[in-house]
């Protein structure tokens, strides 16, 4: 009997193009919806009122969490990163599509770039691998385009792969047309009509929230396991280094954002996502939320750009440490 070990590639086995397809498709359900929104704390108007949803969108479904969105399509790429040491960046994550309960999604991942880390002390080598995710529904239609860097080991420490691409120049910045054109047909002004009247008055550019008390971090394994995510670190606690998945502290720092500006429709893109440090499980995540720039659209409505700072403490009490730097796009009314 010849036995294989089912593993994803090390950094040390890649080359620039490797694509990576056989992820099982999701299809996005009421039930994962509401297993996601017990763990990260969905506070998204459109993804908790179908009637609501249903008059703005002009769906028959409500709209999915976009955090489960890009839960589920980060998740589909670690078939590629199931080594994964660390993930250091996403960048350009955009919607083309606002995707529906009811929507079936699938990706495709690329590796656009490598580089090889300097040899460590200890002899432990990595290498850092810039990946290019595209997701798209069930009719091949795209839902989301965006870049992801990971750290990944050697299989061979002795290894030089010779790769020194400059990962700098990986991913764009998104396309506020191309982001617009994701909810042009939207009747925004039914969703403002919704609104208490204290919340129909958008913020002002500078103005900053810091959240008062925060959210502990749990279910982490479940969270990981729910969006088909395989990341070693995410559920093998050999060692007692058993990390949580970034974009576990990505939804509860958007949960975070929804109390200072509840009045935020929904999410349709991220300038870019930089993991500072790890969080594990039962830590608490409290966060800051920053307007930096407001962009009115066409046909009404308007483009809030915003940057959230997380930290996180231990159960022992100790001093927070700064755990993400997060700047992304929400749509007012």
């Amino acid at each position: 009997m010849t036995v294989f070990a089912a593993e994803g590639p090390y950094f040390d086995e890649m080359q620039l193009g490797d694509r990576f397809d056989t992820a099982p498709p999701m299809t996005l359900t009421d039930g994962a919806a509401a297993v996601h929104q017990s763990i990260v704390g969905e506070r998204l108007r459109l993804s908790l009122d179908t009637a609501l949803s249903r008059r703005v969108t002009g769906g028959e479904q409500r709209l999915a969490p976009p955090s489960l969105v890009w839960d589920v399509a980060i998740g589909q790429s670690t078939l590629v990163t199931q080594h994964v040491r660390a993930n250091l960046f996403y960048r350009g994550l955009s919607f083309r599509r606002a995707p529906a309960i009811g929507d079936t999604l699938r990706s495709s991942t690329e590796v656009v770039g490598l580089k090889q880390n300097a040899a460590r002390a200890d002899g432990a080598a990595s290498g850092l691998v810039a990946l290019r995710i595209i997701t798209a529904d069930q009719h091949g239609r795209t839902v989301l385009d965006f870049w992801r860097c990971a750290m990944l080991p050697l299989r061979d420490p002795r290894a030089r792969t010779g790769h020194t691409d400059d990962l700098s120049e990986v991913g764009v910045d998104i396309d506020s047309d191309q982001v617009i054109g994701v909810v042009r047909d939207w009747r925004l002004g039914d969703f403002r009509q919704a609104l208490p009247e204290s919340l129909r008055l958008g913020p002002d550019v500078g103005n900053s929230w810091r959240i008062i008390g925060g959210d502990v971090v749990s279910s982490a394994p479940e969270l990981a396991r729910l969006t088909l995510n395989v990341a070693r670190t995410h559920h093998d606690d050999v060692g007692g280094t058993r990390l949580v998945y970034g974009g576990h502290i990505v939804g509860i720092a958007l949960t975070q954002a929804l109390r200072a500006i509840p009045q935020i429709v929904t999410v349709l893109a991220w300038h870019a996502c930089d993991h500072m440090g790890p969080v594990r499980e039962g830590d608490t995540i409290t966060s800051m939320v920053t307007v930096e720039r407001v962009e009115l659209i066409p046909d009404g409505g308007r483009l809030i750009h915003l940057r959230s700072r997380a930290s996180a403490r231990s159960s022992s009490g100790d001093t927070p440490r700064d755990v993400l730097d997060w700047r992304f796009v929400g749509l007012l009314s």
